[in-house]
Parts: structure tokens; sequence; C-alpha cells
């Protein structure tokens, strides 16, 4: 660290910018001593050497880098009363010092290039911050004020040696320094401060960086795990703002994703072992870790292997981490990683280095980096000052360090050093009159201030040597694109895939049910229940069931949405065909008998029960069987009103055929007075008359029927076996004309059935009113019975219960009047005499 000796605090305005940044060193920087001087007025003295080196090169404009070359900065003067002397970092970091010599190389190509800079050469002075916030804080105000070890009066005036300054890897370090020279405009394009605190422009509004925020990886990583299921996680973070801050996005992007945080840690010296403790114990097998190395070691320590790992950009390509001894736990660690880059020429650019050769006169991490890399020592006593290293030989082959295959942190270096490239071209292609200061004023190359380097760095806007195309967006953070990384053991040098670990509180649920979360307990701990009816669920781990539209229902695993079921009576179905059966058999027997009556017309027997209406019997008995017929199938609107019409009329038509012939035999053998002639009244023509002028009257009744209301196919929504089901049938549309058709077909049928019983004593040979009197009771039993049957039959059973009533009253009706002729007529043609039946 620097001391610093200044005689007075009243500064000229002119010495106003250095002399402040020389007393904000000083407050900032433990060691720092400042007083008296005998030097002349105003002067500023430098008593003190840096505590570690720096590299340094003259131009026209000269950009500042911070880079942590060491990890560990040695302990402040905390008395105060002496000047200390020097002292050194130590733990030389080499991935950091690839970063410096980027920077290099990036300023050696931009000077090569004609047409980028013209006339303008740009230098660099980098400094090594020792991964602490004080010493980089002071290697950031030494650039800023120069490195002359007096500088008296005015000459200390307004323009700072370094303008610009390429830094610093850390987050905490980059807010302390950019907190300090953010007042002044000094601008700072970080390269590895991934902080999203520091996308705050009011708080660091000279703040730019070639990293992407924070805020887009946790993004990334809420979107990551919920990809991949794993919706338990634990998270642990290091002790400090990139982790503090890294953690605190992260749950504000995993709040409503799903995912759920088992725990979160933040490590600390005395909390480690805790911490690796809960995270052996937790049923979280993913562990989100924006950690570095200690929390790792105790991992290791315990023999943690059972955990899926989630590591943040810090550390997801650290090669020390990723040591073979650690890979064991952490094998398969899946991360996020700085996009990857490969730069032309440098690789040949860091072999370059020799510590035999003038690099070494001008670079005080040469020495080091050689005998890390090479683990030897260029000391001439190595028994005295690394006893365990053998002598360098200065020819030893190639190292980690020259391995170009991985450029994330070192891409963001180089575009760092291209985006202060392009800021000072737009300032050269200024034109005096049409600049942004000061009435049009453009900036002055040779002594650029802080200011106008922040301004035209908002508005760069360019394609790297790569070919990525870059520019800084209203908070100084650039276009985010990540990588990711997963680690892979391949002992035979061949990848072994291995199927994604699973982290979950409760098992997502099956297709079919929903979750409902557990009382007291994280949405992501819940039990699994089945949808209702009516309800599915085609997704595993849906949240709620789906409601099925309209027709639909869902299947027996409630996974999908079926049609519903059409209910009717088809062709098709057992019950239908059945039916349909009896129906042509119950037609074809009275074909048969109709055949019968009619080959035998001329014999005793058929001429005696009136072959007329035995005929016309006959004929309406095959249309009741037949009209069953149309009760079968999908409802349609003529099939609905032909149904019921043609049922109507061919019951009306049969009954009074009946009633017609019950008539004639009643009033045959009850007019006994002499003279009467009662039968000229009931000669066939009448009884034409009086049949049509009865089945006349049903066809009246259902012709207004179908005129005013008429059948017409419906739906109803039903339910039988395993679920709901449209049942389609035939409304009768008008109550009325329905309760008149069947109304009149009683009526018919009781008169027919009280004149046969009053017919009941006449001679047994020509006595057809018992067999009418057993038709008509087998007839009205059958229909009686039929309302109630009808009214509580579901679905199809309706319909099949009206049929089953249409052919019973048929059948009734042929058994009953026509067997007992047939029998005589077929199997007793003796019977069939006119003596015969005049026996008694």
């Amino acid at each position: 660290m620097y001391h610093i000796l200044i005689k007075t605090i009243t500064y000229r305005p002119t010495s106003f910018l250095c002399g402040w940044l020389w007393l904000l060193y000083c407050l900032h920087v433990p060691g720092c001593v400042w007083g008296l001087d005998g030097g002349g007025e105003g002067a500023c003295r430098l008593e003190a050497k840096p505590v570690s080196g720096s590299v340094y090169r003259a131009g026209d404009v000269v950009i500042g880098g911070l880079f942590p070359i060491h990890v560990e900065a040695p302990l402040p003067e905390q008395e105060f009363r002496s000047i200390k002397g020097n002292s050194t970092c130590t733990m030389f970091n080499q991935r950091a010092y690839r970063w410096l010599q980027t920077m290099i190389f990036a300023v050696e190509e931009i000077n090569r290039d004609p047409a980028l800079l013209p006339n303008l050469t740009l230098g660099f002075l980098a400094s090594d911050t020792c991964r602490s916030e004080g010493t980089t804080l002071g290697a950031a105000l030494a650039m800023v004020t120069g490195k002359e070890t007096s500088v008296v009066g005015t000459e200390c005036g307004t323009t700072p040696e370094v303008p610009v300054i390429i830094g610093d890897a850390r987050s905490s370090a980059s807010m302390v320094v950019a907190q300090t020279l953010g007042p002044f405009d000094l601008p700072m394009v970080s390269y590895f401060a991934t902080c999203a605190c520091l996308s705050d422009t009011w708080r660091y509004p000279s703040f730019f960086r070639t990293v992407p925020s924070d805020a887009f990886q946790a993004r990334g990583m809420a979107k990551l795990l919920r990809q991949l299921g794993w919706v338990w996680v634990g998270l642990v973070s290091e002790d400090g703002d990139y982790g503090k801050f890294g953690v605190q996005v992260l749950l504000q992007e995993l709040q409503g994703s799903g995912v759920c945080v088992a725990y979160s840690e933040l490590p600390s010296k005395r909390k480690i072992r805790h911490i690796a403790d809960t995270i052996r114990g937790s049923t979280a097998r993913v562990v989100v870790a924006f950690v570095g190395f200690a929390l790792m070691e105790e991992v290791v320590r315990q023999n943690i292997t059972d955990k899926q790992w989630i590591a943040s950009e810090a550390w997801v390509t650290f090669s020390t981490i990723a040591a073979p001894k650690n890979l064991p736990s952490l094998a398969g660690t899946i991360g996020f990683a700085l996009k990857k880059a490969e730069i032309p020429g440098l690789g040949p650019f860091l072999t370059r280095l020799h510590p035999d050769g003038d690099y070494q006169k001008s670079d005080p991490f040469l020495r080091e980096l050689w005998e890390e890399m090479f683990v030897c020592s260029l000391g001439v006593y190595p028994s005295l000052t690394l006893p365990s290293r053998r002598q360098c030989t200065g020819s030893e082959g190639e190292s980690q360090y020259a391995d170009v295959s991985q450029l994330r942190a070192s891409y963001n270096v180089y575009k760092a050093v291209y985006a202060i490239a392009y800021a000072i071209q737009d300032m050269m292609a200024c034109r005096p009159g049409d600049g942004v200061f000061n009435g049009g004023q453009c900036p002055d190359i040779r002594k650029l201030q802080p200011s106008q380097i922040v301004h035209y760095l908002r508005g760069v806007n360019f394609s790297t040597p790569v070919g990525e195309s870059f520019h800084f967006d209203m908070n100084g953070d650039p276009p985010a694109s990540y990588d990711i990384i997963n680690w892979h053991v391949t002992p035979e040098g061949t990848a072994e895939f291995v199927q994604v670990p699973v982290s979950v509180c409760s098992a997502d649920c099956s297709p079919g049910t929903r979750r409902a979360v557990q009382k007291g307990r994280p949405v992501c701990c819940f039990d699994c229940l089945s949808c209702a009816e009516g309800e599915i669920s085609n997704t595993t781990g849906s949240v709620e069931c789906i409601r099925c539209p309209e027709r639909f229902w869902s299947n027996p695993d409630r996974t999908a949405c079926i049609p519903q079921l059409v209910d009717f009576l088809s062709y098709s179905d057992t019950m239908g065909v059945i039916l349909s059966v009896i129906s042509v058999s119950g037609a074809t027997l009275t074909a048969g008998a109709l055949a019968t009556f009619l080959y035998h017309r001329h014999t005793a027997l058929v001429k005696a029960n009136n072959s007329e209406l035995s005929f016309l019997l006959l004929l309406s008995l095959k249309l009741c069987f037949l009209c069953a017929l149309v009760f079968i199938g999908r409802p349609k609107p003529w099939t609905c009103m032909l149904r019921h019409t043609l049922f109507g009329i061919s019951f009306v038509f049969c009954i009074s055929c009946l009633l017609s012939r019950t008539v004639v035999v009643l009033v045959a053998f009850r007019a006994t007075l002499p003279g009467e002639n009662l039968m000229r009244y009931f000669s066939p023509t009448q009884q034409r008359m009086g049949i049509s002028l009865c089945t006349l009257i049903q066809v009246l009744i259902c012709v207004l029927w179908l005129a005013l209301a008429p059948p017409r196919p419906a739906e109803r929504r039903g339910r039988e076996g395993r679920g709901p089901r449209v049942v389609l049938e035939c409304e009768v549309g008008s109550v009325v004309g329905f309760s008149l058709v069947l109304g009149y077909i009683g009526l018919l049928a009781s008169l027919c059935l009280l004149l046969a019983f009053l017919a009941r004593k006449l001679p047994d040979n020509f006595n057809e009113a018992k067999f009418i009197t057993f038709s008509m009771l087998i007839f009205c039993s059958v229909w009686i019975s039929f309302i109630p049957a009808y009214v509580s039959s579901p679905g199809k059973y309706t319909v099949a219960v009206e049929i089953f009533a249409i052919l019973a009253s048929s059948f009734g009706l042929l058994f009953c009047l026509f067997a007992p002729k047939c029998f005589i007529i077929l199997l007793r043609p003796e019977r069939n005499t006119k003596k015969h039946m005049m026996s008694k």
C-alpha cells in the first residue's frame, strides 16, 4: 500500500480533483500517513511503493486495469505511528494473470489496427488488487492520481493519469471503487463483477461491465430448475455482496415458479460445517451454490456424494474446484458459465513470456508465474527459499496457464478494452460545433475527461474481432449470454450419460389426479387426489382438474374427455335384436294364420267366424307386430311421428274389428223375439263402415296431434353404469295428443271387454266371446302394467317396455283368437263341418 504525506489540505480549484482523490486514498487505505511537508506550497508527495506490483506502458490514453494477481493481501498497519516497510501479497493466481495478459494483448492489437484509432496509441497501467477491498481501492486511487513521487502546485490538475479503469473482478471491491470514483464520473468497466446491485445507476452512475448481471443468471437458473423438474432445492451463498444479492435475486425469480426452497444458508468460517450438515440431512437433492472453495472443501471432506450441484458462473469453470479429488462429490455439476470465445492469436501471445527475456524487467509477476506454473524455483538458493522445489531450467514445457480452450472472463476483458477503444473512436469522429459538451465542443483526445468517456461508453455499439455484436444498455449491462456447463467424469476418455436426478418434496401427481397442498408445508409438498367425475388432468403434476366440455365425460382413469355414450335402442343391441326377431316372428305367424284362413275360406269354421272380419283382424294384427320395428333405431323426426301414429291407428283398427265381431255375435244370439231382424243393421257393409268410422276418429286425433305438436327427437341426460350418457328419445310433443291416442284405444278395448263378458254364456261351438274376453283381459293387463314400467324405466329401456307392451298385447290377441281355429283347421279337420258346429 502507499504512504502519502500532504502539506496542506487547502486546494485551489484547478487542483481540487487531484487533492481530493489523494485525501480519499489516505482515508480508505489503512497505513496511510498524511501531514505537513516542507517541500513547497501545495506539494503532494508519495512516500512509499504499493504493496504489490503493476505493469505499465505509456500511451496517449492510458487504460487502468485491476486484477487479483494474488488472492491474499498482507495485514494492514493499524497503529499509524510509522511508515511500514513494503509488504507483499501471496498465493499467485494464474487465471487472473491470464486476464491481465489478455488486456495487454487487446491493447497491442488495437494499436496495430490503423483503422480503429489512427494517430493515437493506447497505454495501460495494470495493478494487482490482492483480492481485497482495501488494496483494490488503493490501487484504483493510485492509478487516478498518478505514479509520480511528487506533484507540486497546479501540476496536480483536473486531468487524472488514468481516465478509465477496467475492473474489478469481484463485486464487493467493484462496489467500493465505484462508489468512491462515481462522484468524479470516473468510469469503470468490470469484466467479472456480476452482482445485480451494480445495475443501480443512481448509486453507480459511471459503472459498466462486459459480464451479464446475476439477474439474468437467476432467471436462467429458475427456468432450468423448472424445466428439469427440480422443485425442491437448497440455496447456499458466500458471505459477500455477490452471494447475498445472487441468492436474493434467485429467490425473487423462484416466487410463483413452483420451485420450493428447502433451506437458504450463508456460509461463514464458523458455519461451514453446520451448512454441510444441513446439505447432507436435507431431502433436497439439488443445491444451488453461489459459493467458493471453502464450502466445497467441507463437502468433499464429509463425502457428500448424493447431491446435484447447480453452480454459478463464479466457480463452474474454476479448475481448482474441479480438481480430481473433488469429483466424487461434485461430478455431474451443472452451471451457467460465461460465454466462451476463441480469440485468435492469444495462445501464442501467452506463451511468448520467458523469465530470461526482457519481459521480466517490465513485469514483476513473471518470475512468480514461472515458479507456480512449473513448480520450480528461479532463486539462486532454492534450498533456502523454496526447499521443496527444484531449480527451474528455463526450458520447461507448456502449462495450464496457456490453455485458451475456455476463454470466458478473458473474453470479457478483451471486450472491455475494445469498448473503451470504440468510445474513443466516437470521440475522434466528433466535429467541432456538433459536440455534446459546452456549446457543441468536442473532447480533447490528449486530455480526456472521465465524464466524456462515460458519455461515449453509453453509446458504443460495435462488433468484436470474433464477430459478436456488443453494446451497453441503460444500466451499463451487456446483452446476456451463457453456456450451460456439465461436469462429466470420463476415466476412459468416453462420455457417460446418467439419469437426471430427482429432487422433490412430493412425487409429481400422475395424470388423472391433482395436487392438494399439505397444510402448514411449502407448496412443493402435496398429496395427489383423483379428479372428480366429469373432470380430467392429462399432464403430470397438474394443480387442478379440468371439467370436460358439453357432451363429453371423463374416462375411468380421469385422463381424457371422451364423448358421452349415446343411448338408444338400436338394431345392434342384444335387446333390439331380440325384440326385432319377436316382432318379425309375430308378423310371420299372423301371415301364416291369414294364409290358412284364406286357403280354407270355404270351410264351415271360416265362414262361421265371418271370414271378412277375420281377414281384417289378421291384417291389423300384422300391422301391430310390424309397428314395433319403427320403435327400434336412432330417433329421427319421421320415425318419431310414425311410431306413435302407426301404433295408435293399428291398434284401433284391430280393436275396431274385434269390437264389430263381438257385437255381431252378441246381437245374433240375443235377438230372440219373433219378427226381430236386428242383423239387418249389422250387415258386412255396416260392419265395414263401423270399423272405418272408429279408425277414422283415431286418424283425426293423430292428424291434429302431428299438426299442432308432433313428436320429435330429443336428448335427455341419463346415467347408467360407469357414467352419464345422452339418451336419445322421441318426445311426445303434446301430452294431450298422446293421452287421447292411448285413451281412445283404452275406451274401445274396455267396451270390447264389456260386450265379450255379456256374451260369455252363448253356446260353446259358436261362442268366441270367452276368447275375446281372455284376449281383452290380457290386452288391458299389459297396458295397465305398461304405465308404471314405462315411467320408471331408464334410457333405452323405456322404448323396450313400450315395444314389449305392443308385442305382448298383439300375441295375446293372436293366440286367443286364432290359435284354437288354426288347430281345428289344420289338425282336426273332422270338426271343421257344419254338422259338428250345429250339433249343439
